[in-house]
C-alpha cells in the first residue's frame, strides 16, 4: 500500500475505522488485527469504489462489513478449537484499554446486535440519519427510533 492513498484515503477517516475496529474487538491483538484488515481491504478495494455516495460513507461501509465478518471468521475457529480442545485447556487472553469509563462503554456496546452495534457507533460519530442510513443499507425512517432505543438499552447496561 502506498504512502500516499494512506495518508490521503485511510488517515482521514482513521478515527472512525479505530472506533469501529474497537466495537468489535476484545483484545488489543485483536484490535489491530482488526484494523490492519480494514486498512487493506479498503487499498485492496478502492477500485470498486464506484462514487455513488461519498467516500467516507464507503469507508464506513467496508470497515463494519470486515468487522462483521471478522468477527463471524473468529467464531468458526472457537467452535472449531472448542470441540477440539477441552474448556479446561483455553485461555482467554483480554487485554481492557487504557481509559475505564470508554472499557465500560464499549463492553456494552458490545452487548447490542451488530446492526445496533454500527448505527450508535455512527450516531456517536455525528453523522446524520441519513448517512447512517447509507452507511447501514436501510431506510432513515426508522434511524431516529432505533437510535432511542439503543440509548435506552445502553443507559440499563451501564447502570
Amino acid at each position: 500500500m502506498s504512502t500516499n492513498f494512506y495518508t490521503i484515503s485511510i488517515l482521514p477517516y482513521a478515527a472512525i475505522i479505530v472506533k469501529i475496529c474497537r466495537a468489535y474487538t476484545y483484545s488489543q491483538e485483536d484490535f489491530e488485527d482488526y484494523y490492519q484488515e480494514v486498512c487493506l481491504q479498503i487499498w485492496k478495494s478502492r477500485n470498486n469504489f464506484q462514487q455513488q455516495s461519498e467516500w467516507s460513507t464507503w469507508v464506513y461501509r467496508l470497515s463494519l462489513n470486515v468487522c462483521m465478518t471478522l468477527v463471524k471468521q473468529k467464531k468458526r475457529r472457537q467452535a472449531k478449537l472448542e470441540n477440539a480442545i477441552s474448556p479446561d485447556q483455553l485461555i482467554v487472553s483480554q487485554q481492557p484499554f487504557a481509559d475505564e469509563e470508554l472499557n465500560q462503554l464499549y463492553a456494552a456496546i458490545k452487548q447490542l446486535s451488530k446492526v445496533d452495534r454500527a448505527i450508535i457507533l455512527l450516531y456517536l460519530e455525528e453523522k446524520s440519519y441519513q448517512e447512517i442510513a447509507d452507511i447501514i443499507g436501510t431506510n432513515s425512517n426508522n434511524i431516529g427510533v432505533r437510535v432511542s432505543r439503543i440509548k435506552e438499552k445502553l443507559k440499563k447496561l451501564l447502570l
